[in-house]
């Protein structure tokens, strides 16, 4: 059964709705699906309602972007959100979403660009989700102040950059307490993009063990053959479960649903109740 259980739809940083992923899925004979947006599953149930239709066996997920010195993204699947730790969790990064935006305009305003709350929001497409940064690039990009929001987003708010914020992010092992907590799975997202040399990225995997991770996306769009394997010696050193996922988060992109071709095992599809 091919799987790709790492999309994005327009409830965070994608352009695309739950509706068109199901039926891309669905196109690109993809029989297993995770909705994987950032800090919310405000779409859930709309993509569970599509893949229904589409034929599309369907995973309920969530990327948490969490964050310790570097970006540590962690994806849950299947977690209870009628939980008082996920509306915990949920108030939680609404909240220090809002505070980083204000940090970053701040940020940005001292460099001669001024945007406003306003012009963020009008760049969300659901009003109960977290502002994600790229909101903020695709309003800067919108007002002429960049190209494109990917070229804005590169100049002004990616690590290291001068309006870079890192307010109110939740810690790697908080993400992983709050998915354990809501009877979820955890995986580890695409461990090649972390900024670490290849010593400390390990030592962070086994303190994310350590924490109760539960799997590693070793097949990832971004991966190279090199880097698939070692990720696979990972996981079978640490029994961690192995996943994987496309990170598609636009229909036109050079990432694709489906691919890389990825087939779940069947402790992965116990694991994550598929009937």
């Amino acid at each position: 059964m091919r799987a790709d259980l790492h999309i994005h739809s327009y409830y965070s940083d994608g352009l695309i709705s739950p509706e068109e992923i199901a039926a891309m899925c669905k196109n690109n004979g993809v029989r297993l699906a995770a909705l994987t947006d950032h800090d919310n599953m405000n779409g859930a149930d709309e993509f569970a309602a599509a893949c229904a239709e589409a034929d599309v066996k369907c995973v309920r997920g969530i990327e948490i972007s969490a964050y310790t010195d570097v970006k540590v993204h962690i994806l849950g699947y299947n977690l209870d959100r009628t939980r008082p730790e996920y509306k915990k969790f949920e108030n939680f990064v609404r909240e220090g979403a809002f505070a980083r935006t204000a940090d970053i305009l701040t940020r940005l305003k001292k460099r001669g660009i001024n945007l406003s709350f306003n012009d963020v929001l009008r760049e969300r497409k659901c009003e109960n989700s977290p502002v994600h940064t790229m909101y903020i690039a695709r309003a800067a990009a919108r007002k002429g102040y960049a190209a494109s929001p990917s070229a804005f987003y590169a100049d002004m708010l990616a690590p290291g950059r001068p309006a870079y914020s890192a307010l109110g992010r939740p810690s790697p092992g908080y993400s992983l307490e709050v998915i354990s907590a809501c009877g979820g799975l955890s995986s580890l997202a695409h461990p090649g993009r972390i900024t670490l040399e290849k010593k400390e990225k390990y030592a962070l995997i086994e303190m994310l063990v350590s924490c109760g991770l539960n799997g590693i996306e070793v097949v990832y769009s971004g991966h190279t053959d090199e880097e698939t394997a070692y990720f696979k010696e990972i996981a079978a050193k640490f029994s961690l479960l192995v996943t994987g996922g496309s990170d598609t988060h636009y229909a036109e992109g050079t990432r694709c649903i489906g691919s890389p071709p990825f087939c779940p095992s069947e402790e992965l599809i116990a694991a994550l109740k598929i009937n």
